[in-house]
């Protein structure tokens, strides 16, 4: 009898043993699944090996930094618009650029709206180099024909800056004159910039809604240029058709050689539809491009529409991309929601890295 006491006892220690010895579940995902958040027009930049998400936010601007590009982490309201002035309402599709040891927000905002007619775009400069600092109102940008008469400034939103060959140039979506209604065709204008909040010399349009895959609707668009770069190859990706139609796409511009002047519109070749929406993805637009965790993959981020209705109840999605062999993006066919995709490479390895910590 006390040999099988004996006996139990010990199997049940072992038992105990191999339980306390087992290996934890993995609890760190290797997949993710579009859309990744709720929103629309979204900016994602990498920085430091951080990812910065600026978007709109109860009429203001928020950021979010993360260590992961598929999850948004702390989040900070940096801005709220100012209870009068020409920015007091209507904040859209928020940009921030690091700068010459500066953080850049650019914005379009109005007084009123609906009817969108009033939309300028403005400057945010932080305090310091860090993005969660407090930031300073730049004023408006004189994005009309007259830089020394304000009083004579044309619609603008949906701007981007770029560095190319040691200078700073501006990118954005824009009225030929001022109207009355927002029923008003888009065009892209390019300007080289004095610095990060001044514009110089004068805009040149450097692209129209002319071609059969940008046109066609009740209202031709040029909007939500985001720039490209891959070496000395520049490309220009901007949406065309109308926002709240299944078909919202994405045309490019690029630029024709490293040796070409960006303001002249003849240096630039217009390609399209570059990506574009399907039976199951709609309205694929405004995007922005960012780099993985550990640099080897190329990620475009988008919106896409919710349904096929008419409207602007939008998600964000984000998926990795290629090249041709001619040095062009190859972005692939937009993948449904629900579908697994391997999370962006380095990503697991980061939050392995905090889970074991």
């Amino acid at each position: 009898m006390l040999k099988t006491l004996l006996t139990l006892l010990a199997i049940l220690s072992l038992s105990g043993c191999s339980k306390s010895e087992a290996l934890p579940e993995d609890t760190v995902k290797t997949t993710f699944q579009n859309p990744v958040w709720d929103g629309a027009d979204p900016w994602l930049v990498k920085h430091n090996n951080e990812y910065v998400y600026c978007y709109s936010a109860n009429n203001g601007i928020a950021l979010s930094r993360s260590k992961f590009m598929t999850q948004k982490g702390e989040l900070k309201q940096i801005w709220r618009a100012p209870e009068s002035g020409w920015n007091r309402a209507c904040v859209w599709a928020p940009e921030i650029h690091f700068i010459d040891g500066h953080w850049y927000v650019y914005y379009a905002a109005g007084v009123s709206g609906p009817p969108f007619i009033h939309q300028r775009t403005g400057v945010l400069r932080s305090k310091s180099d860090g993005v969660f600092s407090d930031y300073e109102d730049m004023g408006i940008l004189n994005t009309g024909d007259f830089p020394d008469d304000l009083s004579k400034n044309i619609w603008a939103i949906d701007m981007t800056v770029f560095q190319f060959k040691g200078k700073l140039y501006a990118v954005w979506s824009g009225w030929i004159e001022q109207k009355d209604t927002d029923a008003t065709s888009q065009h892209l204008y390019i300007q080289e910039m004095e610095n990060p909040y001044t514009l110089k010399g004068i805009r040149v349009l450097l692209s129209s809604p002319e071609q059969s895959w940008e046109t066609g609707g009740p209202l031709d668009l040029n909007e939500g240029p985001e720039v490209l770069q891959n070496g000395d190859d520049v490309f220009v990706v901007y949406s065309c058709r109308e926002s709240w139609l299944k078909e919202y796409r994405q045309g490019m511009l690029q630029l024709n050689s490293p040796d070409a002047d960006p303001l002249n519109p003849a240096s630039w070749t217009k390609k399209g539809p570059v990506f574009e929406g399907n039976s199951t993805v709609f309205g694929v637009g405004h995007c922005s491009f960012v780099k993985s965790p550990d640099n080897t993959e190329d990620w475009i981020i988008y919106h896409s529409k919710k349904t096929t209705e008419p409207g602007w109840d939008r998600n964000v999605r984000m998926q990795p991309f290629g090249w041709n062999p001619d040095g062009t993006p190859d972005f692939g066919r937009a993948i449904p929601a629900g579908k697994a995709l391997d999370r962006p490479s380095g990503e697991v390895e980061i939050e392995e890295n905090q889970t074991n910590q």
